[in-house]
């Protein structure tokens, strides 16, 4: 028997993510029988009212109400604060009645780290399983650079094992963030050209087409670099350069990342360029707010809310090859994806006409591969032109049904597979490589390029990625397979 604790069951977390993940899974059938699911928060709710909170994010077909009823009839609260021993001895208490104290238990701490170490302390003091696993699951941010980090880091060793902690980065568990070790390690065509010698750049990038939306208190605590780069495209990227691992085991898959941090030197400010949104006088709605037009921002914000930076990795197969980092809100689309750009060909007979060969992996939205590459057109022509070589995912595999990262990566949790998951080395070299450019913006306070809402960004972005090689022709647009 398994119990699963959500700490802040009240907050936006919780209600739109964890408790619609727990309950495809219920509704799928994949989570051990009799799995109890425990909110605790400050707030004084009922079962009722937290139900009446979640409801609105879970998908329920006519079919599923019975279903439903039993999911919540599963669901319990307990409220409690996050620093008090009685609390959580109470928490302790509910869960020996729930689940004996011979069952598994798994605490999701959905809280901001000002908490955590009190939360770890209590949950080890008052709350393990007497005799079966205890599992921990904690949310990004992972502290703020590289010293916060390592304090936590730290605290949460003293108090549980690396074998119990789930670092969760949500990205790790999308469709086609997974895809990537097979599309690398299951087909020989990429394995040879995988390197400095036929690859010209790597370009990751995750774009937002809204704005802060009066989360700007927030966000201005961490901005885009500790929002997204630090974590989601840093992670991304390993995925992207590591060498082959032993196995698909988690412990031999860490370490092939770990590898590629390491061969990582920080980024230069030299390499960056910072920008954060205005107001676009053309635009409707929101779009006509900049950042600093947020009322729960401080007056005169320098904190990023877009950046494009360049790494590189130091190593055999990628010295000198530019790891190109672009990410941001309040810009022209909605768009994750990985390019990755191939180097021209040698002794062109074809007048300058040919464009180089790109490998696209699109994460979100409407997941697809597709190769870009030259063919002649078609017809008497003899000229080449790009196409592409496609694999759209809703349209090969239509009947699949592509779970919420949340889904997979709690899923993992129950099972006890890590590989998905961020270990405490590879957080620390992450931050090693983040934290140096963090400092200067913050003690200089640079101010960050002005870029309209519903751009591309700030124009001295496209610049920087050019001078490092990226090119753009703009002949080609990739149509969605239909």
């Amino acid at each position: 028997m398994t119990s699963v604790v959500v700490f802040g069951a009240s907050g936006d977390l919780a209600k739109k993510k964890i408790y619609p993940s727990l309950w495809e899974l219920f509704h799928g059938n994949l989570l051990p029988p009799k799995t109890k699911f425990i909110g605790y928060a400050r707030s004084d709710l009922t079962v009722a009212q937290l139900r009446s909170r979640v409801e609105p994010y879970i998908k329920v077909k006519e079919e599923d109400k019975k279903t439903v009823e039993e999911f919540f009839s599963l669901c319990y609260y307990v409220k409690g604060s996050y620093d008090k021993k009685k609390d959580f001895e109470n928490l302790g208490k509910e869960l020996d009645k729930l689940n004996c104290t011979s069952g598994n238990r798994i605490f999701y701490l959905a809280l901001p780290p000002s908490v955590f170490k009190e939360t770890t302390t209590l949950i080890k003091a008052s709350c393990m399983s007497k005799k079966g696993w205890t599992r921990v699951v904690v949310e990004k941010p992972f502290g703020k650079d590289f010293e916060s980090s390592a304090q936590l880091s730290n605290h949460i060793a003293s108090v549980f094992s690396e074998e119990q902690v789930y670092r969760i980065d949500h990205y790790l568990g999308k469709e086609m963030v997974q895809n990537l070790m097979v599309l690398r390690f299951g087909n020989m065509i990429f394995s040879p050209i995988w390197n400095r010698n036929h690859i010209e750049n790597v370009t990751i990038q995750f774009k937002e087409n809204i704005g802060t939306g009066g989360r700007g208190g927030y966000y201005d605590e961490f901005g885009v670099l500790r929002d997204i780069l630090q974590n989601h495209m840093i992670q991304t990227l390993c995925l992207i350069a590591m060498e082959k691992p032993c196995s698909k085991s988690a412990e031999d898959l860490r370490n092939e990342k770990v590898k590629v941090l390491r061969a990582m030197p920080p980024i230069t400010f030299e390499n960056v360029v910072l920008g954060q949104y205005v107001g676009n006088p053309k635009g409707q709605g929101d779009a006509k707010t900049g950042y600093q037009d947020d009322p729960t921002v401080p007056k005169g914000s320098v904190t990023p809310t877009f950046a494009a930076c360049i790494a590189y990795i130091n190593n055999e197969r990628w010295e000198g090859v530019p790891f190109i980092l672009k990410c941001g809100k309040a810009l022209n689309e909605k768009k994750a994806e990985i390019r990755v750009q191939f180097k021209d060909v040698p002794g062109d007979i074809f007048g300058g006409k040919c464009s180089r060969n790109e490998l696209v992996i699109r994460l979100q939205p409407k997941e697809a591969i597709y190769m870009k590459m030259m063919v002649k057109e078609a017809g008497m022509s003899f000229e080449p032109i790009i196409s592409e070589m496609d694999l759209t995912y809703h349209s090969r595999y239509k009947e699949a049904k592509l779970p919420d990262a949340y889904e997979r990566l709690i899923l993992d949790v129950f099972s006890g597979s890590q590989s998905h998951f961020v270990r405490s080395d590879e957080l620390s070299e992450a931050w090693r490589i983040v934290t140096p450019l963090l400092h200067k913006i913050e003690s200089e306070k640079i101010k960050p390029t002005p870029y309209e809402f519903g751009t591309r960004g700030p124009e001295e972005a496209d610049k920087l990625v050019k001078q490092v090689g990226f090119q753009y022709t703009g002949q080609y647009t990739w149509k969605e397979a239909q």
